[in-house]
């Protein structure tokens, strides 16, 4: 098993800054690819952005594009969101994912998700 823990959210101005940390625990060696979802009050869980085990391959939600990086850090298997320039619509649940399948930005594809942590932005 695979367990993921998130931090980092929090309340922040539009416009400001947050780093949101995925720490990986358990038997993560079969793990090839991870990822970044979020989910808003009322709407269905999305896609925001993906990095492969490796570190070589990313993918973004056009809506965070130029304004959000995601980044691995082999050493402390964990993976990083940092997000910036932020806007009222970014607030969610933000759940880090994992799973030993290709890298895919479909939600239904990972088997293992934090429990999640709340980003809001204030207007």
């Amino acid at each position: 098993q695979v367990q993921l823990v998130e931090s980092g959210g929090g309340l922040v101005q539009a416009g400001g800054s947050l780093r949101l940390s995925c720490a990986a625990s358990g038997r993560t060696f079969p793990i090839n690819t991870m990822g970044w979802f979020r989910q808003a009050p009322g709407k269905e869980r999305e896609f925001v952005a993906v990095i492969s085990w490796s570190g070589t391959s990313t993918d973004y939600a056009d809506s965070v594009k130029g304004r959000f990086t995601i980044s691995r850090d082999f050493a402390k298997n964990s993976m990083y969101l940092q997000m910036n320039s932020l806007k009222p619509e970014d607030t969610a649940v933000y759940y880090c994912a994992a799973d030993r399948g290709p890298i895919s930005t479909m939600h239904s594809r990972y088997n293992y998700w934090g429990q999640g942590t709340q980003v809001t932005v204030s207007s």
